[in-house]
């Protein structure tokens, strides 16, 4: 069926679901805590903050996007889009495997904000979820993940004496572009998007305090 939506809008909604594609979400949140709270990074040199930030990309989304690739070049997939919810299985293993990384290194050491801690705690749990709920329907990744996103940015207000009024308006916003931007250019239903908006929302929330 063709997309009935003109041509302009699909190509931005396109561009606004690779630039908020799943895997990057964790850099941005790693980025966000760094503005919003650099007290927390007291004592840390730029040289290793700029490590910090790249070992967050370097996990969650260089090493899952190479695995998905080679998935692909080895026939286990037929899209590296995988758009069906068998080739989606082994991702969800392999980034609830990188998120978990993240939560015990996160958890293990001292110098780490409370936030990264929930916040990686939360995505694992997501994507266990997500895998579970797979087996039923092909929940939305992009919805799971800026909601979560959105609902870390609001917790962060919750736990740190900050003015964080702009920073949850501005995850609240997105949140609604990028869910906006999957009815537009994906094949998700709306109860696929609003399963996984609130999984994402939910688990952080589970997360924000078990940690605590």
């Amino acid at each position: 069926m063709e997309n009935p939506q003109p041509k302009p809008v699909r190509l931005a909604a396109h561009l606004i679901s690779y630039v908020f594609h799943p895997l990057f979400i964790p850099t941005y949140f790693i980025l966000y805590l760094i503005l919003v709270i650099p007290f927390e990074f007291v004592g840390i040199t730029d040289w290793k903050l700029n490590l910090k930030v790249f070992s967050v990309f370097w996990w969650t989304a260089f090493l899952p996007a190479f695995a998905v690739f080679l998935m692909w070049r080895l026939k286990l997939s037929t899209s590296i889009f995988l758009r069906t919810q068998k080739e989606r299985i082994i991702p969800y293993v392999i980034v609830m495997f990188f998120y978990w990384w993240m939560y015990y290194l996160s958890r293990n050491f001292t110098d780490q904000p409370i936030a990264l801690k929930f916040f990686f705690f939360g995505v694992f749990i997501s994507s266990s979820a997500g895998l579970i709920v797979n087996n039923y329907m092909k929940v939305s990744l992009h919805a799971m993940a800026i909601s979560a996103l959105m609902m870390a940015v609001i917790l962060v207000s919750f736990y740190y004496p900050i003015d964080n009024i702009f920073w949850v308006l501005l995850a609240i916003l997105l949140a609604g572009v990028v869910v906006s931007a999957r009815m537009v250019v994906s094949d998700h239903t709306n109860n696929e998007l609003i399963v996984g908006f609130v999984i994402g929302i939910m688990t952080q929330l589970m997360a924000y305090f078990w940690v605590l």
